[in-house]
């Protein structure tokens, strides 16, 4: 089934467009609402730290349970069938490495951003400036995923097909229009509410998406009398794959007949995007700053909890939406409507909507409540990365590289924020318009890549390794950072294949789709290169104020 070439009507389009308005006026509200509350650089960086483990967590999970989540996994799922899933499981196990490494040690011993930490006992300059652009650059990664996610709905919630205009417009134009306003969304969220608004979005947004995603499943499952086994054989038998759409090797580690090369590299791929899913995490900026919205490192550990629980169930309802999908529309109708799958979620929506609500009318409606979800899914993650970016930006940047440090009115660095928001939006919304040929899904795992090879090699030597120093920390983020960015543009995610950012073009040398198994081990050893190579004395008094600091909590902000 594929809704353009049914066509839409002015009911579906009234419907989509209704609940997208009355969804963005509801959280711009709340947004002012917390603006209002928030007079000081602690509530527009850490929202006063007053939210609770079970807030903060329900807030993790809106930060985390992505466009990625909800459009991309379902639509892997309903193309690629059992390694598909490989994305739900490694979003989940990686919470883990988050909970036993970093939550409550970052939360001890820093006050604004990842940044905080990493400079503790190293000198300021260096290493603030090295994590501030390591921030930026993880945090666009994962913009661009989101922005691309809401774009693909567009032609899908307009009936705008190839040769179809709505408003004057193509679709093409559409797209390109629709990141625009996610974009300033994003801005005007962080630029308004600060932490404060953007939690609150979150949680709402947390909350739709588990009762959006919930009451799907249950459909699903009901149109196959809870018989898991039919959904399935189902799935395999829509999809055109056959007994290979349930086992693996249909998109990764798939084993090519004669060619031993391709063969390794297929293996290698698989292995290299299992490695960033897990390993990302504990490294992303916009996840990192919220163990600073709480009162306490406890609060800090039930945030954790609560977010790996409800993670855990969602990611679960994953395999309903994207089995569910396969089976009810078609891998045919899917690709029909976007080659990179990420329509299949309101696809299926649509089709449960005919089944179960009363025809067309009910296809709307669910097409379009779902599709609210989406939105609200897209409009909360971006609020997040843009803060996290825009809060390094000013706090380490602004405050601690160019004024050094000294006293300072705090009103004026967030005024800078709320700059470095208008800016890093600019360049999501200018690099996102080019990047709508990738599934969001895949893009969300290059981020991943990013921050495990930059970022957490420095996290995790600055908390757990006495003779870290300032050059381990800044060789650490850059050689991590830069290798994973560069091996990326020379790979087939920009250029040489079919579904590549630029697929005419062909300067692609990496044979990796995903960098993590080179970056992540470079990051490592950048880290302990820089530090042994190093003349610097560390201070071991200022690493035993931070041990004692992140395991107690002593002396915390």
């Amino acid at each position: 089934m594929n809704l353009i070439a049914q066509g839409v009507d002015d009911t579906s389009r009234t419907w989509t467009l209704s609940l997208f308005v009355v969804l963005v006026i509801a959280t711009l509200a709340i947004t002012a609402w917390a603006g209002m509350k928030s007079r000081s650089a602690n509530d527009f960086y850490a929202g006063g730290r007053s939210f609770s483990g079970f807030q903060n967590g329900m807030a993790l999970g809106g930060d985390y349970m992505s466009a990625a989540s909800f459009l991309g996994i379902a639509g892997i799922i309903a193309l690629s069938g059992y390694d598909g899933f490989l994305y739900s499981i490694g979003f989940l196990v990686a919470w883990l490495v988050a909970l036993l490494l970093v939550a409550e040690l970052l939360r001890n011993s820093g006050k604004y951003t990842m940044a905080d930490v990493l400079a503790f006992r190293m000198r300021q300059r260096p290493v603030r400036t090295a994590a501030s652009v390591s921030t930026v650059t993880v945090s666009i990664f994962y913009l661009l995923a989101q922005m691309v996610g809401a774009g693909s709905l567009v032609a899908l919630l307009l009936g705008i097909g190839e040769n179809d205009t709505f408003l004057g417009m193509t679709a093409a134009t559409a797209e390109a229009l629709t990141i625009v306003v996610v974009g300033v969304l994003m801005i005007v969220y962080v630029v308004i509410g600060g932490m404060k608004g953007t939690t609150y979005v979150q949680i709402i947004k947390a909350v739709l998406l588990l009762l959006g995603t919930a009451l799907m499943t249950v459909l699903v499952m009901w149109a196959f009398k809870f018989d898991l086994s039919g959904l399935l054989g189902t799935a395999a038998a829509e999809s055109g794959q056959g007994e290979a759409f349930l086992n693996s090797g249909l998109k990764y580690g798939t084993e090519v007949s004669g060619d031993l090369w391709q063969t390794t590299v297929n293996k290698l791929d698989l292995l290299s995007l299992g490695l960033a899913l897990v390993l990302g995490t504990a490294g992303l900026p916009h996840i990192l700053i919220r163990f600073y919205t709480v009162p306490t490192a406890k609060a800090a550990r039930k945030s954790v909890l609560w977010a790996i629980g409800i993670i855990g169930v969602f990611y679960l309802m994953t395999l309903a939406l994207g089995f569910g999908a396969a089976a009810l529309v078609g891998g045919d109708a899917i690709k029909a409507q976007d080659p990179a799958g990420n329509v299949a979620a309101p696809l299926l929506a649509q089709e449960l909507g005919e089944r179960f609500f009363g025809g067309d009318t009910g296809g709307a409606v669910l097409l379009a409540l779902i599709a609210a979800v989406a939105f609200a899914t897209i409009l909360a993650v971006v609020a997040g990365l843009t803060l996290a970016s825009s809060s390094s930006l000013a706090h380490d940047l602004y405050a601690n590289v160019f004024r050094h440090g000294k006293p300072q009115d705090e009103r004026q660095e967030v005024r800078v924020a709320r700059f470095a928001a208008l800016g890093i939006g600019a360049v999501a919304i200018l690099l996102a318009i080019f990047a709508q040929n990738l599934n969001v899904a895949f893009l969300v795992a290059l981020a991943f890549a990013v921050a495990a090879s930059g970022n957490l090699p420095a996290i995790l030597y600055s908390l757990f390794w006495k003779r870290f120093t300032t050059s381990g920390a800044v060789w650490a983020i850059y050689g991590g950072l830069g290798t994973a960015v560069l091996l990326v543009v020379f790979s087939p995610v920009l250029s040489g294949a079919e579904n590549s950012m630029f697929p005419e073009a062909d300067f692609a040398f990496f044979p990796l789709s995903n960098p993590g198994l080179v970056s992540i081990p470079v990051g490592f050893l950048c880290g302990w290169l820089g530090t042994v190579l190093s003349r610097e004395r560390p201070d071991a008094g200022k690493y035993a104020e931070l041990e004692v600091r992140s395991l107690t909590g002593i002396g915390a902000h």
